[in-house]
C-alpha cells in the first residue's frame, strides 16, 4: 500500500492535483472536509460527534478526524493506497496519523509540498473568489490564511523531512506541468495504472 500526503498553502492547487494523482495512480482520495461532510450526512457516531463541534463553530478534535480516517481506510481494504489532502495540518495530527497507519501495518511513504510564491497565491485566490463567489477573495484574509498555513504546517514539513519523506515541488507552473513534477516523485514508488 502506498500512502501520500500532498500539502501546500491555500491556492497552491492541491485539490486539483490530488484529484489528478488519485485518478492516475488509482489511490483513494482522503479529504478531511469531504469525510466530515459524509459522516455528518450519514449520521454515523463520528459524524454526530463532529456535528456537535461544527454547530458551535469549533474545530473538530483530532481524535474524531483520525477516527474518520481510520474508518475510511477500513472501508477500502483492497485500495492501492491513499492520498491525504489537507491532512495532517499540524505536527500533532502528523504524529497521530503515523500511529494510526503503523497500527494498520502501513505508513506514509511520500510527502509532497507544493511551493508557490505568495504573490501568485494571492492572485489565484482573488481570481477564485471572483469566479466562485467564495469568501476568501479579500487580500487581507488571504494573507492571514497563508501566514496561518506557514506557521502551523511548517512543523509538519519538518516532521516528515526528519523521516526523509518530504519533497518540495514548485507549484507555480501550469496544472499539467506541476502534475509532471509531482509524478516524477510518485513514479519512484508507484507507476500509473
Amino acid at each position: 500500500m502506498f500512502n501520500l500526503v500532498l500539502f501546500g498553502p491555500p491556492g497552491s492547487g492541491k485539490g486539483t492535483q490530488s484529484m489528478h494523482i488519485a485518478n492516475t495512480y488509482h489511490l483513494q482520495h482522503v479529504s478531511t472536509g469531504d469525510l466530515l461532510r459524509s459522516e455528518v450526512e450519514g449520521q454515523t457516531p463520528l459524524g454526530v460527534e463532529a456535528k456537535k463541534y461544527m454547530d458551535q463553530g469549533l474545530l473538530v478534535p483530532d481524535e474524531v478526524v483520525i477516527g474518520m480516517i481510520s474508518s475510511k481506510i477500513d472501508e477500502s481494504p483492497e485500495a492501492r493506497g491513499f492520498i491525504f489532502d489537507g491532512f495532517p495540518r499540524t505536527k500533532a495530527q502528523a504524529e497521530a496519523l503515523d500511529k494510526l497507519l503503523e497500527f494498520k501495518n502501513t505508513k506514509i511513504d511520500l510527502v509532497l509540498a507544493l511551493d508557490v510564491p505568495e504573490a501568485e497565491l494571492i492572485t489565484r485566490l482573488i481570481g477564485r473568489g471572483v469566479n466562485s463567489g467564495r469568501s476568501d477573495d479579500n487580500q487581507e484574509v488571504i494573507v492571514k490564511r497563508i501566514k496561518e498555513y506557514h506557521s502551523k504546517t511548517e512543523p509538519v514539513a519538518n516532521h516528515y523531512d526528519a523521516q526523509d519523506k518530504l519533497e518540495r515541488v514548485k507549484g507555480d507552473h501550469t496544472i499539467d506541468e506541476t502534475f509532471k513534477l509531482l509524478a516524477r516523485h510518485i513514479d519512484r514508488y508507484l507507476l500509473p495504472v
